[in-house]
């Protein structure tokens, strides 16, 4: 198999997996009516981070295939942040996120060294995102209702998009982001499912 076909395989199974990635969180959402163990933190710095990292991507005119999946993916997490709210009776607030966002997005583009500063910080911010999800789940020692699938399919994305990285643009401010993101992705999974496995047996 040729290095090309493999970079056309890795692109389209992480579009395809992107496409339904958050589908498990919130199908597992909506069936609890709870937001058990979901940190609302690390979905708002996840946004922040995708936002960032798409915006970078497309000003600097990189291939799409490259980021193709965030748009989905922010589309996704918007609607999940949109559940969380409803469900903890706080969906007015989602309002001022929107306007937080969309106005943050425009500033993104407007110099060259605002989104190359953003994009430096991106990693921190994604990373943060991780480690707020994780600090949910340590100090609840619950893994509630977060979908491990998801979480899962999150870390095979990221090590897909470090091959496909590394074949294409070969920028290290972005190789960095997916290598930090593949091992907290991988952390978290491994946490909700000992989480889950203990929270069985006390059961």
């Amino acid at each position: 198999m040729g290095a090309d076909t493999i970079l056309h395989l890795a692109n389209f199974s992480t579009l395809f997996i992107c496409m339904v990635l958050k589908f498990p969180q919130i199908f597992v959402l909506i069936s609890a009516k709870s937001t058990t163990g979901i940190s609302v933190k690390s979905l708002v710095l996840e946004l922040v981070g995708f936002i960032v990292f798409v915006s970078y991507q497309m000003y600097y005119e990189y291939p799409p295939p490259t980021y193709l999946e965030y748009p989905i993916l922010i589309a996704q997490d918007v609607i999940l942040l949109l559940l969380i709210l409803y469900y903890d009776g706080n969906l007015k607030q989602s309002v001022l996120y929107a306007a937080l966002f969309l106005g943050g997005w425009h500033a993104l583009t407007l110099r060259s060294w605002i989104i190359d500063l953003a994009m430096s910080l991106c990693t921190f911010i994604s990373a943060a995102s991780k480690l707020a999800q994780l600090q949910c789940l340590w100090e609840s020692k619950d893994s509630g209702q977060v979908s491990a699938l998801t979480w899962g399919l999150a870390s095979f994305t990221g090590l897909a998009r470090i091959y496909t990285t590394l074949m294409t643009t070969g920028d290290m401010q972005v190789l960095v982001r997916f290598i930090v993101m593949s091992i907290l992705n991988a952390w978290v999974t491994g946490s909700v499912l000992y989480y889950r496995r203990a929270g069985n047996k006390q059961d």
